[in-house]
């Protein structure tokens, strides 16, 4: 079956007609204009719902159904300053939840916009990069290899494309194109180049119209299943102990209403409903730092997973090197002199392409007016099946052709004999060795015949600011490998200078045909790999990932976009094709390692700031549980009432606001969420502030002999100040006063919060008032606590880092602060 028939859509979806555009000229920007009016912009329309329809939708479900009917229950007994009490508890909490959706959804919004398509358009008789939402019908657009096509086109011009729609049409064939012929929106360009006329934009695309857009991955990321995991514990922990409060408080003959009020109330406290949105926020809010970082993340769970990476393969042209490519002396073999290599390698060159081995070439011609007399008649860019670039031209005196590529692919491409095969790899090597990178110049003579012109050396330097990055990142715990399809004797030559080692192994040395691991070399500790091709980088990840790494990949070509897709953090790099930055986890905007580097600096922040808050969270939830449970069943007291616990839950949710924006500690080492020793910590300082709770109980009532109804307010004001500071505690895993310090908003919303609530203890706004000299008296206690729960957090982390470090290295898991400390 022929593939293009196979994988056409039909032909009733194809435009009537092709709109009248001067092909030279383009639209002009006022006919553009009026069209983008009239057809509105090229995009696929998304449903929004009004800010108002939101905010009442926190007001629908399981949770806010619990607060709603114990606010009933208030006003059904009359008791009108609970139900005052618990109605404002409702509207912040649908409060709080609007905000956080705002911001994770403004931060989303302003990534998309950060990774907008752009097409190559003609307008006003100028080729220039607009966003693709910009599009109308009747521009004329350019499609290269790795676009994405951005509206349906119909190709008017150039020898061939081949593109791949299986979005549209689950066909993985790609389809030829010719010229007549239409390319549908969401493909994209596998090889070739065309020019196009838009037919069809937005929902009136093939694309729009059938509304069958790319599928995702379906798979939980590891943040998403840690975060369900700790929300299932506390669901399950909070519904067992309130079930037993109720049990008691029947046998016991409680009253009916009162108890099915606190019960009520006491699980909407204990429930983690914000957990999820919290953590997705924090990383939203990572996400925006780092786009101003020139890092922007498509897909917010690899933030995770860029924490952990402890493994980074990259690209050498432009990440390791400035990609600033000059010119060497060329080497003439039947060439009358060198500078009819670099005549024949410029006329296979465009000179308007953003390429930098065609600036270089065309750069490096002795006089600018060489190319003058010539007229290219036809050219075919770079393919990375052929390795070569070819062009047709015509002069005076006749017709001829020039090629440029890889040594080898000239080769092929002459027909060349025995003799002239050693010279080429001869002089490769030896030119290799020197850290230049080789092309191969070829031109057909007279007769039509392919000759060997000679060799075009080029030279990429190492960044300026490479070296200090790798070893920056090797003191994080980042091992680097060099990926590139250059010679392993650049390879080495550019990794010596970088200090990367120059154990570089070929890659066709480490596979077999069949794409299988050879046994002999060993992949894992290779310092680089040579002469890889795409599919090499594929393997090279699955193969580290089997050895329990996390593997982070770069990468710019549509050939690239498999081995992005599989590494644990796929890296479009500066310039990269649409096709790899749709691929990829993390879109580069700014050139360099040092970009990497810093956006994983960042992503450990992240992962810190993710981890305090669900120490603290699992922490608050048990220390507040087990002392209810334990004083309702020991000693039939309600050591809080109905109304503190409201209170406590709305002062909880402002400084849990601000970890988001929190300073947060560097690990040292790549970091993994480990649930094990999360819930432990939390375990552990749950049931300290249990005890804690049961001391200044048993100090009010056998030695002060207070009133149940003061120490009520007494426990109240503990849980508060005493919750407060859990923040401070579980933001870090050394003293408080260590760097760095906590962020000016975290510090003036908690003290702020924790100032109210004492005030409230004070002067009995709605509970019992103590007066300052109580109240005071709780704040040192709860300070004098908070140094025995930081020494017992140190302990714990030291413990970890001492058990840690009896393992053998290559038996450790990676963990970072959030894990092992």
């Amino acid at each position: 079956m022929d593939p293009k028939t196979a994988t056409e859509p039909t032909a009733a979806s194809a435009p009537a007609d092709v709109p009248k555009t001067d092909l030279k000229t383009g639209l002009t920007q006022a006919e553009a204009a009026r069209l983008l009016a009239e057809h509105g912009p090229n995009a696929i329309g998304e449903k929004h719902s009004s800010p108002l329809l939101k905010f009442l939708s926190f007001f629908w479900g399981p949770i806010p159904w619990m607060i709603e009917a114990a606010a009933i229950l208030s006003a059904a007994v009359q008791r009108w300053e609970d139900f005052a009490i618990i109605t404002i508890m409702l509207l912040i909490n649908a409060g709080v939840g609007f905000w956080q959706e705002f911001q994770a959804d403004n931060a989303i919004a302003a990534l998309k916009k950060n990774l907008a398509l752009k097409a190559h358009v003609l307008r006003d008789g100028a080729w220039r990069d607009i966003d693709a939402a910009d599009l109308v019908p009747g521009d004329v657009v350019l499609i290269r290899l790795g676009n994405i096509i951005p509206a349906d086109v119909t190709l008017v011009e150039g020898d061939y494309l081949s593109v791949d729609q299986s979005a549209l049409t689950g066909e993985s064939l790609p389809v030829d194109k010719a010229v007549g012929d239409i390319a549908y929106s969401s493909a994209f360009a596998k090889m070739g180049e065309m020019k196009g006329i838009v037919t069809a934009t937005g929902a009136a695309t093939y694309f729009g119209r059938t509304a069958k857009l790319v599928e995702t991955a379906g798979a939980k990321s590891h943040f998403q299943q840690a975060v369900m995991r700790i929300g299932n514990f506390l669901i399950l922990v909070t519904l067992a102990l309130v079930a037993v409060i109720l049990a008691v408080a029947f046998v016991r003959g409680d009253p009916f209403v009162e108890t099915i009020l606190f019960a009520l109330i006491l699980t909407v406290a204990a429930i983690p409903v914000a957990l999820p949105a919290v953590l997705s926020v924090t990383m939203a809010v990572g996400a925006v730092k780092l786009a101003r970082m020139k890092a922007i993340v498509s897909r917010l769970e690899s933030i995770e997973e860029m924490a952990g990476m402890d493994i980074l393969c990259s690209d050498k042209t432009g990440t390791l090197t400035k990609n600033q490519l000059t010119l060497g002396d060329p080497i003439a073999f039947v060439a009358k002199d060198a500078g009819e290599v670099i005549l024949s390698a410029a006329l296979a060159s465009q000179s308007d392409s953003p390429d930098a081995i065609d600036q270089a070439i065309v750069k490096g011609l002795p006089d600018a007016g060489a190319l003058k007399p010539f007229t290219v008649a036809k050219f075919v860019p770079f393919d990375p099946v052929s390795k070569r670039a070819e062009a047709d031209v015509t002069e005076s005196g006749g017709t001829f052709s020039v090629a440029k590529g890889a040594p080898q692919a000239i080769l092929d491409l002459v027909g060349a004999d025995a003799d002239l095969t050693a010279k080429v790899s001869e002089n490769t090597d030896a030119l290799a060795a020197k850290g230049y990178r080789t092309l191969g110049v070829a031109r057909t003579d007279k007769d039509g015949k392919w000759r060997y012109l000679g060799l075009l050396p080029l030279f990429d330097p190492p960044r300026d600011d490479a070296l200090e990055t790798i070893h920056r990142a090797r003191s994080m715990g980042l091992d680097i490998r060099m990926v590139t399809g250059d010679h392993v004797a650049i390879a080495r030559e550019i990794a010596g200078k970088l200090d990367l080692g120059t154990d570089i192994i070929a890659a066709d040395k480490a596979f077999d045909k069949d794409g299988k691991p050879i046994g002999t070399v060993d992949i894992e500790t290779a310092d680089g790999y040579a002469q890889v091709f795409p599919e090499h980088k594929y393997r090279i990840v699955k193969e580290l990932q089997a050895r329990g790494h996390i593997v982070g990949m770069t990468g710019d070509g549509v050939n690239d976009a498999p081995a992005l897709k599989q590494a644990d953090v796929g890296i479009a790099v500066s310039g990269a094709t649409d096709a790899a930055r749709a691929a990829a986890d993390l879109v580069l905007t700014g050139v360099g390692l040092s970009v990497i580097t810093s956006a994983m600096e960042e992503a450990r922040k992240i992962f810190e700031r993710m981890n305090s808050y669900a120490i603290f969270r699992i922490a608050e939830t048990m220390r507040v549980l087990l002392f209810m449970t334990l004083s309702i069943i020991v000693f039939n007291f309600y050591p809080v009432t109905a109304v503190m616990i409201v209170l406590l839950a709305i002062l909880n949710d402002f400084p849990i606001m601000m970890i988001a924006y929190d300073n947060a500690p560097v690990a040292a080492k790549p970091v993994r969420w480990d649930m094990h020793r999360v819930l432990s910590l939390s375990l552990i300082l749950g049931v300290l502030g249990v005890v804690a709770s049961f001391g200044l109980f048993w100090i009010a009532e056998e030695y002060m002999h207070l009133p149940r109804e003061t120490i009520q307010t007494l426990i109240f004001l503990k849980l508060l100040v005493a919750g407060h500071l859990t923040i401070y505690l579980t933001r870090n895993t050394g003293a408080i006063w260590e760097r760095p310090w906590p962020n000016w908003r975290l510090i003036v919303v908690a003290e702020t919060t924790q100032i109210f609530g004492t005030l409230a203890a004070v002067y009995g706004w709605t509970v019992t008032p103590i007066g300052w000299e109580l109240a005071l008296l709780v704040w040192a206690y709860a300070l004098v606590w908070f140094l025995i729960n930081s020494v017992v957090k140190i302990t714990f982390y030291r413990f970890l880092r001492r058990g840690r470090d009896d393992v053998p290295p290559a038996a450790r898991p990676a963990q970072g602060a959030a894990g092992a400390g």
